[in-house]
């Protein structure tokens, strides 16, 4: 029987609008648990990640940056809540400050020729933009964060405070990161990452 025929010539003209055809057809996705569709995440608690961003300073002030990269990127708390993942997200941003711009190439073809290499930086790809989104988000603070200083002779100048300069060189190091991932992983990188329904 068609929907014409099941919904009378009155009701049909004022209400055709409100229709949802959708939940007519068998197959449509309002009819089925669309959370099925996705493999269940691993729950990650907060003393979890605060042990391994332990760990990983550790390696970093043994010297040990490939290490400390590696160990942040291998497990992503993907089942994690947003304050877990905010934590790793910042681990991350400071393994990534910390190592020297001569080095990012060479680490990343190394993690990048290992079992697992390409899902790391995949994870990396995320967590560059995640930090750039967050990096970015503060810009409508940057101006409020720029006075007029005076220079002495009578003249004020606009000039960012040191928390202004510390979010620009963030967004630096992060889009350096970026160019190196893209040459060794490939443009492929990108698109796993925004197509990727885990999030970091």
């Amino acid at each position: 029987m068609s929907i014409i025929q099941q919904v009378t010539t009155a009701s049909l003209s004022d209400n055709w609008r409100t229709i949802n055809i959708d939940l007519l057809d068998p197959e449509s996705s309002s009819n089925f648990d669309t959370s099925t569709l996705h493999p269940p995440l691993v729950p990650v608690s907060d003393d979890e990640i605060r042990t391994l961003g332990q760990q990983i300073r550790q390696l970093m002030r043994g010297g040990d940056a490939e290490g400390a990269l590696r160990g942040a990127l291998e497990m992503p708390p993907y089942g994690g809540s947003d304050a877990v993942k905010e934590l790793h997200a910042e681990t991350v941003i400071l393994v990534l400050q910390s190592i020297k711009a001569s080095e990012m190439t060479p680490i990343l073809k190394r993690i990048f020729q290992t079992d697992g290499g390409s899902e790391a930086l995949d994870a990396l790809m995320k967590y560059l933009y995640k930090g750039m989104a967050a990096s970015s988000s503060h810009s409508p603070s940057r101006s409020s964060a720029i006075s007029p200083q005076s220079t002495g002779a009578g003249f004020s100048q606009m000039g960012g405070r040191p928390a202004v300069a510390s979010e620009s060189s963030t967004m630096s190091v992060l889009l350096s990161w970026h160019e190196k991932v893209v040459d060794v992983a490939g443009l492929g990188c990108v698109g796993r990452c925004m197509t990727d329904w885990r999030k970091v």
